[in-house]
């Protein structure tokens, strides 16, 4: 398992620099300031999430059965919220309107709230 969690933290790492830089650049000059700063919402939060994936990989208190439950929130999170903000935003470019998947941002950031609710509550049982 913390394999498969290291090499999705790299990943979402990865494409996270990949994802800024495009923004930073190709994207700056056919989005909108408010969409570039949505953009750059789910790149920082994408990011946040590998190094998230990184430290929990690294915990070994942790129970397989936790890791799974916290790596699943994660990937999914990440991939709802983040990767809808992405494809919300950059509707000027594709000239495809995604407005109708909108309503799986926030369900993207409930998982990820409750990916470190899971954390939270693995150290708060875990007896000293």
């Amino acid at each position: 398992m913390d394999r498969k969690i290291i090499i999705t933290a790299a990943v979402f790492g990865m494409l996270s620099i990949i994802f800024g830089a495009f923004g930073a650049h190709a994207l700056k000059a056919v989005l909108s300031p408010e969409q570039l700063t949505s953009f750059e919402t789910g790149v920082r939060y994408q990011m946040y999430h590998a190094f998230f994936l990184f430290f929990v990989a690294s915990r070994k208190e942790l129970s397989l059965k936790t890791l799974k439950v916290i790596y699943n929130l994660v990937l999914g999170g990440v991939l709802l919220f983040s990767g809808s903000i992405f494809l919300l935003t950059t509707k000027n470019v594709t000239t495809i309107d995604f407005k109708i998947i909108g309503f799986v941002t926030p369900i993207g950031g409930f998982l990820l709230i409750f990916a470190w609710l899971v954390l939270l509550t693995a150290f708060f049982k875990k007896k000293s």
